[in-house]
């Protein structure tokens, strides 16, 4: 039980030291948001119990194991039998029940606390909708599409700012994870779910799809950035805005208006007015492409666009077949729309 409990503090130690600085490695022991705290203080307490109770079997096992090992003396005679004591019998039952009804109501408080939390009139409403194998996301009351990468206001116990997340799937399963911001949460076609974060602290935090959705589930990658209220704003107008349209590169966008890629992409501006693939109005400020596979440069993008299995193979996304000269001039394009 002391060393169990020894683990704990010393976690809980560690967790504000990397809280202060987030990491771009995911965490549970390191939450940056009220739902994940929550879930972390629950995993310490769970693992205080179940570590006191693997100490206590196990330093008895090891006595009897010890105290009772067969010695040169030993005949072969059968060992003494104590029948059933009364007392023994209702500690290892009573006992078992006491700790599992602890945990039940535990675990089932924070759930409450979780899911019931209410929702201030400054929050900010998000519909996060996973695609094979990509993510999408909305902002209906700022008018605002983008993809992959979610900017969400910092929030603080003075002015508190959560956002909430409106889940829905367009295809299959997919599961919502950010472990620094709060715990999963599915998204299940024709079955919206809710979730909610309030991040106390700027910076990336990053997640993934946490249900196996298909062959490129592993990199369906998700980022999660924290802005200063000053930086949300400025987001927010640089996301209202359409497409740029820059004369130096009206070849790159004529290749794209003439071909399929305004079956399945939206640049506001343009015709283009798809659905089906992430809004690229704005792909040049993203840090990444193909939901966070590989860094957002101009020789990313060129491999991206000739071959996407290169990068993400089993992508649902096809190569075009353009010429080198094409897919330059789009390359050049795309990398005009901030």
């Amino acid at each position: 039980m002391i060393s169990a409990l020894a683990l704990c503090l010393a976690v809980s130690g560690a967790r504000a030291v990397w809280a202060d600085a987030p990491q771009g490695t995911p965490s549970i022991f390191a939450p940056a948001s009220t739902p994940a705290t929550n879930i972390r203080d629950l995993s310490l307490f769970v693992l205080s119990i179940t570590g006191g109770i693997f100490v206590v079997v196990g330093g008895l096992l090891a006595w009897a194991i010890f105290r009772y090992r067969a010695r040169k003396t030993d005949d072969d005679s059968e060992p003494a039998q104590i029948y059933g004591s009364t007392q023994v019998e209702l500690a290892w039952t009573v006992i078992p029940i006491l700790i599992v009804v602890v945990l039940f109501l535990t675990t089932a408080r924070i759930i409450f606390a979780i899911q019931d939390a209410p929702k201030p009139p400054a929050a900010l409403e998000v519909t996060v909708v996973g695609h094979q194998f990509w993510w999408e996301f909305r902002y209906p009351k700022l008018g605002i599409v983008t993809a992959n990468e979610l900017h969400v206001p910092v929030s603080s116990k003075q002015d508190p700012k959560p956002t909430y997340l409106h889940l829905l799937s367009a295809d299959v399963d997919h599961s919502f994870w950010v472990p620094q911001l709060a715990g999963k949460t599915d998204l299940i076609p024709n079955h919206p779910n809710d979730t909610w974060i309030d991040p106390l602290h700027p910076g990336l935090y990053v997640g993934q799809c946490a249900q196996f959705c298909g062959v490129e589930h592993a990199k369906m990658l998700l980022r999660v950035y924290v802005d200063p209220p000053d930086e949300f704003a400025a987001w927010v107008n640089q996301q209202k805005q359409p497409g740029v349209q820059d004369a130096s590169v009206v070849a790159g966008r004529h290749v794209f208006e003439t071909q399929a890629c305004t079956n399945c992409h939206r640049i506001t501006g343009t015709a283009a007015a798809g659905t089906f693939g992430p809004d690229l109005t704005h792909l040049a400020s993203r840090a990444t492409i193909a939901s966070g596979a590989a860094l957002n440069t101009p020789e990313n993008l060129r491999a991206w666009i000739q071959d996407p299995d290169h990068l993400k193979p089993g992508a649902l996304m096809p190569a075009m077949q353009l010429n080198g000269e094409q897919i330059d001039e789009l390359v050049a394009y795309l990398n005009t729309l901030h």
